[in-house]
């Protein structure tokens, strides 16, 4: 069921990966953000669907990608933590291009009913050669999705600023455990 599909979303550089990454140590499965991948790809083949020169071909790859990490994902047992996804993406292009992409797509391809997002921390905030937006650009991203997700059903949690273990024990105690849910 698609409800084992936890979603990590919130502002750009507020330690998302770094979570997952202590959710990985602790056995659990985790899908790698749709975006990063595709920047990676399209640097190693000289593309142009990168965020800061085509940023709708960008996009459209990462909704793309999101839709087929969920098909890969299939139908676990435990609990699969997503760096981003479908809904990022989507809500990006049609904020972007006004084209409806958010509620017909995500409509059809859920995650869990709770969505963890990182808030934005400035403290930890640095940019590299995959992010290059700015932290003011970041903000205005997590703002966005506060309002995205629970216009599209889902319960928001914020991830408090802590060390990324106590992250990872916040996320499996709000989630129930180390037991994937029906809920």
């Amino acid at each position: 069921m698609k409800n084992r599909f936890v979603l990590i979303s919130g502002c750009s550089g507020g330690g998302k990966s770094t979570l997952l990454a202590e959710l990985r140590t602790r056995g659990y499965a985790v899908v790698e953000e749709p975006g990063r991948r595709i920047i990676s790809d399209e640097f190693a083949s000289g593309g142009k669907a990168l965020p800061w020169v085509d940023a709708a071909a960008f996009l459209r790859c990462a909704i793309d990608l999101a839709l087929k990490d969920m098909a890969m994902a299939g139908d676990p047992f435990g609990w699969v933590f997503f760096d981003r996804g479908l809904i990022d993406a989507a809500s990006a292009l049609e904020a972007l291009t006004g084209e409806p992409a958010l509620r017909p797509i995500c409509a059809a391809h859920r995650y869990h009913r709770r969505v963890f997002m990182t808030p934005p921390w400035p403290e930890i905030y640095v940019t590299d050669s995959e992010r290059r937006h700015s932290f003011e650009a970041a903000t205005a991203e997590y703002h966005r999705l506060m309002q995205t997700f629970p216009m599209l059903g889902y319960d928001v949690i914020i991830l408090p600023k802590r060390s990324p273990s106590a992250r990872a024990d916040f996320v499996l105690a709000t989630l129930g455990g180390q037991a994937a849910s029906t809920a």
